[in-house]
């Protein structure tokens, strides 16, 4: 589900709003979508499930609900890929997620990661009511990414790290730089170094990108913990790197 306008312009229409738009202010979201799928903190909920290859990467091996994930990197490593591997396991298992301000993602590309198209909203191009989209959306899915535009205002930051908690949803922030995100999150994934692979003299099809992810954080205990992942592997999806190099092909869902 793709919503292409900011918030602000569905403000300045709420006079003649879209087929299934809320008309109040800064809405994004289709009218029920709050409602029904608001996130139930019960016992048995807290965590949301992750990629295998993800698991090792966080103490709970899940995502945990209220909590706060950065994922940095430079720009064609992967970290976009990353980010979004972390919604796909929560959107395969019935939940629902979102991104904001990640431009461009490839509809292809998510399914491929495992995402459920039909159980994550876009917001391509929130201009600058991204985190307007942010906070509305924080209140009824169990997963939002955001990419911001820029360094995000300390106030912005700890309101959205608040919310998250509120509403006991899972914030993913996607940032170049650690430093763009000025509250300290639960954990932090990096990617620090990238290769594609399957390339040859002028010859050969790409085969998958091999990447270094290294985690650290508020909730990791001792030292960072790293991990090769294929980011992607030649299917499409996320996989483990065997020692001799070759993708570990993750279990096709039922």
């Amino acid at each position: 589900m793709f919503v292409s306008e900011s918030p602000a312009t569905l403000s300045q229409r709420r006079s003649h709003p879209p087929a299934g738009l809320l008309p109040p202010r800064r809405r994004v979201v289709p009218a029920d979508l709050a409602a029904r799928v608001r996130p139930v903190s019960t016992a048995a909920s807290r965590l949301l499930a992750l990629p295998g290859p993800l698991v090792p990467l966080f103490p709970d091996g899940a995502l945990r609900r209220g909590g706060t994930t950065l994922v940095t990197g430079v720009p064609g490593r992967g970290a976009s890929t990353l980010a979004l591997a972390l919604l796909a396991s929560a959107s395969a298992g019935a939940g629902w997620c979102a991104s904001v301000g990640l431009t461009d993602p490839g509809v292809v590309a998510v399914a491929e990661l495992g995402l459920d198209l039909r159980r994550v909203v876009f917001v391509p191009h929130p201009t600058a009511g991204w985190a307007d989209a942010a906070a509305e959306l924080l209140d009824g899915v169990d997963v939002v990414l955001v990419c911001p535009p820029g360094r995000v205002r300390p106030t912005v930051a700890r309101h959205l790290v608040a919310r998250a908690r509120e509403r006991q949803s899972a914030l993913v922030v996607l940032v170049e730089r650690p430093g763009n995100w000025p509250v300290g999150p639960d954990a932090v994934l990096t990617v620090t170094a990238a290769e594609w692979h399957g390339i040859g003299q002028g010859h050969g099809h790409l085969r998958g990108r091999r990447a270094e992810v290294q985690v650290t954080g508020r909730r990791p205990a001792g030292r960072p913990v790293s991990r090769t992942l294929w980011l992607p592997s030649g299917t499409g999806a996320l996989a483990d790197v065997t020692p001799d190099g070759v993708a570990l092909s993750p279990p096709v869902p039922a």
